[in-house]
């Protein structure tokens, strides 16, 4: 599992994450309209967001710190 967190805490996986968000924002808008494509936006926001300002929301979870920085930091142990 620790290996899943390093991918996502790393350059390439904020990249990842940022992709996967603006996917789902498009496929929200432009593919499936009204009520659902707003919901699978506003859900596509997350990843965006969490790949932009550098976090992982699935890591406490997981007893790992939220932020990228202390999550790398962390894993380097």
């Amino acid at each position: 599992m620790d290996d899943l967190f390093r991918f996502l805490a790393s350059m390439n996986g904020r990249i990842t994450r940022a992709v996967a968000g603006v996917v789902l924002i498009i496929i929200g808008l432009l593919a499936l309209g009204g009520t659902a494509g707003i919901i699978v936006a506003i859900i596509g926001l997350v990843p965006l967001l969490a790949g932009l300002l550098d976090f992982c929301v699935f890591a406490p979870l997981f007893g790992h710190a939220f932020q990228g920085q202390a999550l790398r930091d962390e894993l380097k142990k």
